[in-house]
């Protein structure tokens, strides 16, 4: 099995246990109360985008993840993608369980730089491959937007 195979299969993995810990740390998450009674942005997707969009971003993602290992192991990457895991994750409970919407807008902003600088940062490595990253940067800029307008509105 190639570096590259092998990689992809543990990244595939791991983001897909990140959604999978997360989805399981926000309880009843959109369908509770705290999400349906509060004043949300009215460009609020349908809840089965967000399914579909956190699918095809880890997906990307885990490409991009197999292909940055499989050209460079950098330890610092790792961390990085490491303190994606923990911010992704931790997002989830702050927002859906604890009602702390500040935090989580605080969390989802540096999870939006950390995934802008993964984006941004490792172009001159990967070139085009890095392309595989912009759904989940994109999607955290809306997902922030979201956040934001809730903090603000409610």
């Amino acid at each position: 099995m190639s570096t590259f195979i092998r990689n992809l299969i543990i990244f595939l993995i791991i983001n897909f246990a990140a959604l999978g810990i997360g989805m399981f740390l926000m309880g009843e998450g959109p369908t509770g109360d705290y999400y349906q009674t509060i004043n949300k942005a009215p460009w609020t997707p349908p809840g089965w985008v967000f399914g579909a969009a956190w699918t095809l971003i880890m997906i990307c993602f885990s490409f991009y993840m197999a292909y940055w290992t499989d050209s460079e192991s950098d330890k610092t990457v790792l961390a990085l993608f490491a303190v994606q895991f923990i911010l992704n994750v931790g997002w989830n409970p702050l927002f859906f369980n604890l009602h702390m919407a500040l935090p989580a807008l605080i969390v989802i902003l540096a999870l939006t730089i950390l995934i802008g600088f993964f984006l941004f940062n490792n172009w001159s490595l990967l070139g085009t491959k890095s392309l595989l990253i912009a759904p989940y940067f994109i999607w955290l800029c809306i997902a922030t937007s979201l956040n934001w307008y809730i903090v603000v509105n409610n």
